[in-house]
């Protein structure tokens, strides 16, 4: 859902627009415009097209544009999140979005039109929903942001379209949709804003500053919905669970809170402890398991941040059962100095998937309670931050299995040659999983080392599955004395085989389970290898190097006097062919010769439509190396290869450097 359009246009038109077949909304003529299509459009990208667009046309000085202010920009902004997020988030269609300034009147018309009108909408949040309905209140808001609203039918699609008039309405007409005109009194005399009904029963406190208070006002009534979209675009960025703790606190503080504390806890630790004497109240003990960390505390006055979170961590709160909303939380007032000894503080469970992740604490001096938008919006919020957390421990537990796994398929240590000086470079790109090249040097016995570079089809689980089998095969296979040509036919067998019979427990499998039966093209790929397979055996005056390249690049020898040529000639790759009959190369590295044997994320290094290669590029690169050692060789061919492109490197990156000294 968060994919930015493939296709965007800004155009400014000098000319009249007529009026479409069943338009509800007459056109004026509209000088600046703005259609945003070509994929699906998410809320997030929505808003920044717009604000784009919006730039655009000042920088343009389009007509009209001098008549469009500030306020009426924002307001356009969050009518067209509210209708974008409706469409695709609640409806789950595709959207394109067309926006317009009218020059005679100042006045914004949007439009989301929808693909989709008849989908069936998507099933709602598996957690219940408390309050008014995000997408209720959102409509709302469109309604009263904007001058005139509605919906065209037409075949196939539908427009909800909106306009907003010159230099925006109210803001006092948002807060009214958005939660009736009794919660937003009670909301501005808990801020401090408007006088109480009747005296306070305890001693008063300071209210809060009027500018605070006329902030929260103007937010409340026209940003609260577009701040939870904003907060989720934020939030669903983060792969890291103590920096999307940090962005909780400071998305809340002080806007909604004066303070904020962010505890988290191990999954294996989320279960209910007997509580405490005199905790059993207030629903909040501490864990039979180790308890929660205290991963972020914010406060609007910093100063106060250290005191706040000696205190807290001596009251942390339970990993409790998860409650439908807020509870209450004990108020820390010894740590907030002689203005905050009295206010009010919730606890929200932080669970997502089902799994409690932690807790989110907020709090704020001189309140009897928190007013009930802002307990909706900090519900709304944490779900959002429990959902964020959760991703970024699913990244990090992905992260971590793909670094083992990246550990185990590769060898610890890169044997020691007698007469060779090797040098290697392993950058993989880690798009997901474990690399898909692979490299090793290893001793065969008798004299004799080997070694491989190879490069797996595809990424992930799928590439360690062949690394894993390839890798041991190649040294078990040396070992055991087998020619480097015949190595490579009983690989080649072997991944034939190995894929085959996968194919066929998927096949017996589904058939099982009584599916349909298999079409060839829907079970397991053929393991594909790109291999370049050698062996060394060092004498008097040089190295005997016996090589073959089967569907890979070819290695380049660079001779002492600085020529360079191939030293294997083309095969197949591994897993095509059945049956197929490998053939080596045989020469000598004499001291000075260095081969150099690469993977193609550097062969296929692309700038633009060039790639690195691309006319012997690599053989020219190589053979500016003449005269250094295997390391400088190494290290200059990986520059080379990053400063070809303006961009890092998409490919798995891997090159071995053999030189006989």
């Amino acid at each position: 859902m968060g994919a930015i359009p493939a296709q965007r246009e800004s155009v400014a038109c000098a000319s009249d627009v007529s009026a479409r077949d069943g338009d509800a909304l007459p056109h004026a003529p509209a000088h600046a415009h703005a259609t945003f299509s070509g994929g699906p459009l998410a809320p997030g990208s929505a808003r920044a097209l717009l604000r784009a667009a919006f730039t655009e046309w000042a920088e343009l000085a389009l007509p009209g544009t001098e008549l469009l202010t500030d306020r009426q920009a924002d307001d356009a902004v969050v009518v067209v999140s509210e209708l974008v997020t409706n469409a695709v988030i609640h409806a789950g269609t595709d959207v394109e979005l067309d926006c317009r300034l009218e020059a005679h009147t100042g006045a914004l018309v949007v439009e989301v039109l929808d693909h989709h009108p008849s989908r069936a909408p998507r099933d709602g949040d598996p957690e219940p929903s408390y309050g008014t309905p995000e997408y209720g209140r959102g409509l709302r808001l469109v309604a009263a942001l904007a001058e005139t609203w509605g919906i065209t039918y037409r075949t196939g699609s539908k427009t909800v379209w909106a306009q907003l008039p010159a230099g925006g309405k109210e803001a006092l007409d948002g807060i009214q949709a958005y939660a009736g005109d009794r919660a937003h009194d009670r909301a501005l005399r808990v801020a401090g804003i408007l006088a109480p009904e009747s005296p306070p029963s305890r001693a008063p406190v300071p209210p809060a500053p009027v500018a605070r208070g006329g902030q929260d006002r103007d937010w409340l009534n026209r940003g609260a919905l577009s701040f939870l979209a904003e907060a989720s675009d934020l939030l669903a960025g983060q792969l890291d669970e103590n920096l999307v703790a940090a962005l909780a606190g400071q998305l809340i503080v002080p806007r909604l809170a004066d303070w904020c504390a962010v505890w988290l806890e191990d999954e294996v630790a989320g279960r209910w402890g007997s509580p405490r004497p005199g905790e059993a109240e207030s629903g909040w003990g501490e864990g039979g398991v180790s308890g929660p960390r205290l991963a972020r505390v914010w406060h609007c006055s910093e100063t106060r941040i250290e005191d706040l979170r000696r205190a807290l961590e001596k009251e942390p709160p339970g990993t409790g059962p998860d409650h439908p909303g807020p509870v209450p939380f004990p108020w820390p007032g010894e740590a907030l100095g002689p203005h905050g000894t009295l206010g009010s503080a919730l606890a929200y469970r932080l669970t997502a998937g089902g799994r409690p992740l932690g807790t989110l604490v907020i709090g704020r001096a001189g309140l009897v309670s928190f007013p009930d938008e802002i307990t909706g919006l900090v519900e709304d919020l944490s779900r959002r931050v429990a959902l964020a957390i959760g991703a970024a421990r699913q990244y990090a537990r992905q992260a971590t299995i793909s670094a083992v796994l990246q550990r185990g398929l590769l060898p610890g240590a890169v044997a020691e040659i007698p007469g060779v000086r090797s040098a290697l470079v392993y950058e993989p790109c880690d798009k997901g999983g474990p690399s898909g090249d692979f490299y090793d040097l290893f001793p065969a016995g008798d004299g004799r080392w080997c070694f491989a570079v190879g490069d797996v089809q595809g990424k992930g689980p799928e590439a360690a599955v062949v690394i894993g089998l390839a890798r041991p095969w190649l040294r078990l296979l040396a070992r055991e004395g087998y020619r480097v040509a015949d190595v490579l036919d009983r690989l080649n067998q072997l991944l034939l085989d190995d894929a085959t019979e996968a194919a066929d427990a998927a096949a017996r499998a589904l058939a099982s389970a009584g599916g349909r039966p298999m079409n060839p093209g829907d079970g397991p790929q053929t393991r594909f290898l790109s291999l370049l397979y050698g062996e060394l055996a060092p004498f008097d005056g040089g190295v005997r190097c016996t090589l073959a390249s089967a569907g890979h690049p070819l290695p380049l020898l660079l001779g002492s006097g600085g020529e360079v040529r191939t030293a294997a000639r083309p095969q197949t790759l591994l897993g095509v062919v059945e049956d197929e009959t490998y053939t080596s190369e045989t020469f000598e590295l004499r001291p000075g010769d260095s081969l150099l044997c690469v993977t193609d994320g550097v062969t296929e290094r692309r700038s633009g439509s060039r790639l690195f290669d691309d006319e012997d590029g690599l053989a020219d690169a190589l053979a500016g190396c003449a005269g250094l050692d295997a390391e400088l060789i190494a290290e200059r061919i990986k520059r080379l290869v990053h400063e070809f492109g303006a961009r890092p490197p998409e490919d798995d990156l891997a090159l071995l450097v053999l030189q006989a000294e």
